[in-house]
């Protein structure tokens, strides 16, 4: 369960954060929602897939942790293994919220980096902002922009027909077969044979290094079997 609400000076001014990364903390997402300012770091270490959303934009895209539901084979319990952890990630335990125009901090109280009395404070003695939170602040707020702008990155993919369904066969060392389902990616021969306008019309709104970029994430899914092995023959 959470508890998100909305952060103020006065009844959270002895809240502290704890700033462990892993499973004890909260981080056991295999998923989380990515955008295209954000894929040169992602891409480094996971891989970058859509999922359906179920609404108008139909599609997110998003950083892959694991295989299954509650696995992330980055995540040890007191570790993140990989240098790059995604905004998605690293917000936690806070979220923004609108209120007209405004936008507004929410911190998660139930969330394993909630204290009260160990861990980074929040507020100065006489109720300033620390620098932890001018932080999060910054961070909130260019992943707000950022997811922002996925829906014209997706709404001109899917223009050109360039967004498609994909499957995973994978076989582990043991010899278990799994599938990695519910997912798409970008239709790479489609998008070679875009012709110039499109790509002219792509690459003026940053799409199409984005597409790219997506593509050549989907590399780092051997990196990611090679996880789920060292997982496997770990836990027996």
């Amino acid at each position: 369960m959470t508890h998100p609400v909305l952060l103020n000076n006065v009844e959270h001014k002895d809240l502290k954060i704890i700033l462990g990364r892993g499973t004890r903390f909260g981080d056991g997402e295999t998923i989380c929602p990515t955008f295209p300012a954000e894929f040169r770091n992602v891409l480094a270490h996971y891989p970058i897939v859509f999922r359906e959303t179920g609404n108008e934009q139909r599609y997110e895209p998003v950083a892959l942790f694991g295989f299954v539901e509650g696995e992330n084979l980055f995540a040890g319990a007191d570790a993140w293994d990989a240098l790059y952890v995604p905004m998605a990630v690293a917000r936690q335990p806070f979220s923004m919220g609108l209120s007209g125009d405004s936008l507004l901090v929410h911190v998660d109280l139930d969330h394993p980096k909630v204290s009260t009395t160990i861990g980074y404070p929040l507020f100065l003695e006489y109720g300033g902002q620390s620098e932890l939170l001018e932080q999060v602040n910054s961070l909130l707020l260019a992943l707000h922009q950022g997811l922002q702008s996925n829906a014209g990155f997706v709404a001109a993919l899917l223009d050109y027909d360039l967004i498609e369904p994909f499957t995973l066969d994978i076989e582990l060392n043991n010899g278990s077969q799994n599938q990695l389902l519910g997912f798409s990616t970008i239709n790479e021969e489609k998008l070679a044979a875009l012709d110039g306008a499109a790509l002219a019309h792509l690459h003026q709104h940053g799409y199409l290094m984005a597409a790219h970029q997506m593509g050549a994430s989907l590399v780092q899914l051997r990196e990611l079997i090679e996880r789920k092995n060292q997982r496997v023959a770990v836990d027996g």
